[in-house]
């Protein structure tokens, strides 16, 4: 599950734009900006990584529907909670991704990464853009789907999953936390997470295969 979040999260980062990009876009024109933000200043978050705490907020995650996220992972307890509850959880649950993608970002080594082929589906609301990540120690490349979706066309392109060697980040979180919601109770699960936050500890969840396996 750490190579899926480190890789997802050196591929993330974008400025503020007038006009929706496409998600291939997106992705493309972005991701030297966060390789090169990195690489300039490793020195500086590595001392803070506050700084980088701030970075990836402002870069990364905006391109992100946490709220969508949040509504997949937590699932059947999704529709059982209050509106105080989904906000709660959705608040700790994208302040998690926060410190954990800025923890990752700082491990990359400059992989190389090939763009697949992107055809847009006309009149589709989700899109999967592929790349993989050809890694610098050799050995097989790692296959990425960032899966998007778009609400309305007026309305920019968001992630609401990535998916790297087969494994879904919505999914594994979903496996986890339909654990804890059941030992816990929903409102332990969030004070939970928001403990982990305030001790900067990472709750990352056991990574599966597709059929299930733990990895």
């Amino acid at each position: 599950m750490k190579r899926l979040l480190m890789v997802g999260a050196a591929l993330w980062a974008t400025v503020a734009m007038g006009t929706f990009p496409a998600p291939d876009v997106i992705v493309r024109e972005n991701t030297e900006k966060i390789l090169l933000l990195i690489k300039s200043e490793r020195a500086v978050y590595e001392k803070d990584i506050g700084k980088l705490h701030a970075r990836v907020d402002e870069y990364v995650l905006p391109h992100f529907d946490f709220r969508a996220m949040s509504r997949l992972v937590l699932a059947r307890a999704w529709r059982d909670a209050s509106e105080a509850q989904r906000e709660r959880f959705t608040k700790e649950f994208r302040e998690l991704l926060v410190r954990t993608y800025s923890t990752v970002l700082l491990k990359y080594n400059d992989e190389k990464i090939n763009y697949l082929p992107f055809k847009m589906l006309p009149d589709e609301r989700t899109q999967v853009v592929r790349v993989e990540v050809q890694l610098s120690g050799g050995g097989p490349s790692i296959p990425i789907h960032y899966s998007f979706y778009q609400s309305k066309a007026e309305e920019p392109w968001k992630v609401f999953d990535v998916t790297v060697e087969g494994v879904s980040l919505v999914t594994n979180y979903r496996a986890t936390y339909a654990e804890r919601v059941k030992k816990e109770g929903l409102d332990g699960l969030i004070a939970s997470l928001a403990k982990d936050n305030r001790d900067g500890r990472m709750s990352a969840p056991v990574a599966t295969s597709k059929s299930g396996e733990k990895r």
